[in-house]
């Protein structure tokens, strides 16, 4: 008995030594961690408070737009992200009717070209080809059927669910290379090379959604500020096009009440959360009437596109609408950067103020006329709303005057020609219609005597590069007789058209 009493005594002064080392291990590996870490907190402490930079050997995370060379992909297509996008990086996805086909495709042969572009004329029925058209428009697919959608405006056309699919039906053909998917109707006519242009600014990798929104106040309210108008064109990024292909047919079962396709669009990119990158250069043209106003005052940026060309005037008096816009091509092959974009300069010898809207027209004014008021285009125009007037453009206007004497004397493009001369690389002649203006009262020579305008410019396809502002335009001496010979292009270091 007391043989195991000892044994338990010595057992228990042994187990009790075993735990005190462990207990001592636990409490040193414990310790010594602490012990470093309060070393460099007293190191880091007593540190300077604006330490030298990094040496310039340390590796440092660099943002993906920077031209940088690193052993990780940034992008998920990292070779193609500084390579310049052309139009074979675009896709169109062009929305039209069949019965309407005949007389629109016109519109689309405009602007084309089968060897640069790619894209789709996507229609709600078979049409009988004219084999004349297979190397002038793009190939011809029929939507998928969507029956199967509900659609419960009761003012609208179930054909927009079929249009809104477009882009989504469009990524499905898998074309290789591709950066945007370009969404535009069969009235749409684009200047492929502006839009171009404008796609280059953004990175093709990001989500992108961009266009613009309509002319009419109202139209913007009863649908969206923050929607791209489909007829005017909108381009979305290939991986946002990804990302709406995955959720689009669920996303418009939850929105059967909207009226077309641009609103649905807009609903679903308000789900991925991306909002729409506005782009004025993209033309909706809710309106009626002339154009010529906001032709002639175009905002500064690239002229992209212009639609309902069926429901306006020809820009072009004595023409056609087609006839009007091949004429519009002249000066858009020479200069398409330079198209419709305003200069403003003054005569001070005859107090006359002069508009350019380079490629279209030139207007003359008597008197001095602030830029403010000559940025803000003249309302030859209707709104979509014809009894909401004026006050409902999402825009700036300017009254046409009832004084005959306030009036422009207005010259329309004759014709354009590249001149091989560096100095001034285009001229383009701009003719009036032989109306003469009324004398006036006042001390200031009469426009009418001008019959003709003559305008140099040298094209400048980096001019978009640059911060925007508009360019000058200077009035030369000429033996000419009654021509007014205008030079326009980039504005000189230091160099102001200022009134006196």
């Amino acid at each position: 008995m007391k043989d195991q009493e000892n044994f338990l005594c010595h057992l228990n002064m042994k187990t009790s030594t075993t735990l005190s080392r462990l207990m001592f291990s636990l409490l040193l590996l414990i310790a010594v961690p602490y012990l470093f870490y309060s070393i460099n907190s007293l190191k880091i402490l007593r540190s300077p408070p604006n330490p030298s930079p990094l040496p310039l050997s340390l590796p440092v995370t660099l943002p993906v737009h920077l031209n940088v060379s690193t052993s990780e992909p940034l992008l998920e297509n990292p070779k193609t992200l500084h390579e310049n996008t052309t139009l074979h990086h675009i896709v169109f996805g062009i929305g039209a009717s069949s019965k309407l086909w005949d007389h629109r495709k016109n519109y689309i042969k405009l602007w084309w070209r089968p060897d640069e572009m790619r894209g789709i004329v996507w229609l709600d029925e078979h049409v009988k080809k004219d084999p004349d058209d297979d190397n002038l428009l793009p190939p011809i697919m029929i939507s998928s059927n969507t029956s199967d959608f509900p659609y419960k405006n009761p003012k609208g056309h179930r054909s927009a669910i079929r249009i809104s699919r477009i882009i989504s039906e469009t990524l499905k053909l898998g074309m290789k290379d591709v950066r945007w998917f370009v969404m535009g109707d069969d009235d749409t006519v684009f200047v492929a090379d502006n839009l171009v242009r404008v796609l280059s600014k953004y990175d093709h990798n990001q989500y992108y959604y961009i266009g613009s929104s309509s002319e009419s106040h109202l139209q913007n309210i009863y649908f969206s500020y923050g929607m791209a108008y489909g007829g005017g064109g909108f381009a979305i990024s290939y991986p946002l096009a990804k990302e709406l292909a995955r959720m689009q047919d669920r996303c418009i079962k939850r929105y059967p009440e909207l009226y077309g396709s641009d609103d649905r669009i807009q609903a679903c990119m308000a789900e991925l959360g991306v909002p729409l990158t506005r782009e004025p250069g993209f033309h909706q043209y809710d309106v009626y009437g002339n154009l010529y106003g906001l032709l002639a005052a175009h905002p500064i940026a690239p002229l992209v596109s212009l639609h309902h060309l069926d429901l306006v005037e020809p820009i072009f008096p004595d023409m056609d609408r087609i006839q009007s816009l091949q004429k519009l091509k002249v000066p858009m092959q020479l200069d398409s950067a330079g198209l419709m974009q305003q200069s403003i300069c003054y005569d001070q010898t005859r107090q006359w103020t002069i508009s350019v809207s380079w490629g279209y027209t030139v207007q003359i004014f008597r008197g001095i006329i602030p830029p403010r008021e000559i940025e803000k285009p003249a309302r030859t125009f209707l709104n979509w709303y014809p009894k909401a007037g004026y006050k409902a453009f999402a825009f700036n206007t300017r009254s046409l005057s009832k004084n005959s004497c306030q009036r422009p004397s207005i010259y329309c493009l004759a014709d354009a020609v590249y001149t091989g001369n560096n100095k001034n690389g285009t001229v383009s002649m701009y003719v009036g219609p032989n109306i003469s203006n009324p004398d006036c009262k006042w001390k200031i020579s009469n426009p009418s005597q001008i019959v003709k305008v003559e305008v140099y410019k040298r094209p400048d396809p980096y001019f978009w590069n640059k911060a925007p502002r508009r360019n000058c335009c200077r009035i030369l001496p000429t033996k000419k007789k009654r021509t007014l010979v205008i030079d326009v292009g980039e504005c000189q270091k230091d160099e102001v058209i200022e009134i006196r």
